[in-house]
């Protein structure tokens, strides 16, 4: 039996399908600890993250633990429940004071500490990632306003 061109049409499309499906799923599954905004100290070592995977760690600068020597900077971030040293090195952005909200992109090293590749700190008085927020204010720490 013959197909028609109208056969082979829908067939090459449902092949197509198949294919666009099959890569989706592909790129959910290997994305799918990444598409995390960020992970707290405490999730970080709930997690067990193995040393060298890009992750971002949020939460908030522990007051007196900002260390800093020319470019290079040491402080610590914590959820209330758990804290991690970071290290980072560059210029911080201006706005980054202790006690005040941070997303740092990089990765745990294998003695335990963060070693950041970028540092974002909020913009304005009032502003702080909805993420850090709303971990921060699950663990008792932070009391901000909604939004």
């Amino acid at each position: 039996m013959a197909w028609t061109r109208k056969q082979k049409r829908l067939g090459v499309i449902a092949g197509l399908g198949v294919v666009l499906a099959l890569a989706a799923g592909l790129i959910l599954t290997a994305l799918r600890d990444q598409i995390v905004f960020f992970y707290s100290p405490t999730e970080i070592a709930e997690a067990g993250i193995s040393p060298g995977t890009p992750i971002r760690l949020g939460g908030l600068v522990l007051e007196d633990s900002w260390q800093q020597d020319g470019e290079n900077n040491v402080f610590v971030v914590h959820d209330g429940a758990g804290e991690m040293t970071a290290r980072y090195t560059g210029i911080l952005p201006d706005l980054f004071r202790e006690g005040q909200g941070v997303v740092a992109e990089g990765s745990v090293q294998p003695d335990g500490t963060f070693l950041a590749t970028n540092v974002l700190a909020k913009h304005d008085e009032t502003y702080m990632p909805r993420e850090v927020a709303d971990s921060l204010r699950a663990q008792g720490v932070w009391q901000g306003e909604e939004g």
